[in-house]
């Protein structure tokens, strides 16, 4: 590995994208990394300058402006990437579909199970 590069999953978990190194090289093992669009291995080197998309809980898409080895303070992880990741929608957009049984009305049929199951996107 040249002097200006680091392994990516050493670099997203520096960067505070992962809590744990094991979870970044798991999380590239399973193609939730991509370096400048294309799948990265855990050990793929990243650059000044590299757009990383890393998916955990949402997608992030980061621009690589420090090289780091260590995990450092939020405060600093925060000036050592350029954050790109869209915003989430308003929560009223996010929010499940509320569906109210009558009380009393017993347990659901398999029918209506299924629709409840459509209706809430599962």
């Amino acid at each position: 590995m040249s002097e200006g590069s680091v392994r990516v999953d050493a670099w997203c978990w520096a960067v505070r994208l992962y809590k744990s190194r094991s979870q970044a090289t798991a999380g590239a093992k399973a193609g939730h990394i991509r370096i400048n669009g294309v799948r990265a291995k855990a050990s793929q080197p990243v650059k000044v300058g590299d757009e990383v998309r890393v998916y955990t809980d949402r997608e992030h898409l980061v621009i690589v402006k420090q090289l780091l080895v260590k995990r450092v303070g939020a405060p600093v992880a925060v000036l050592a990437c350029e954050d790109r990741t869209p915003a989430l929608p308003p929560k009223e957009q996010r929010a499940a579909p509320v569906f109210a049984r009558e009380r009393g009305a017993g347990r659901p049929t398999k029918r209506e199970r299924r629709e409840l199951d459509e209706l809430r996107g599962r």
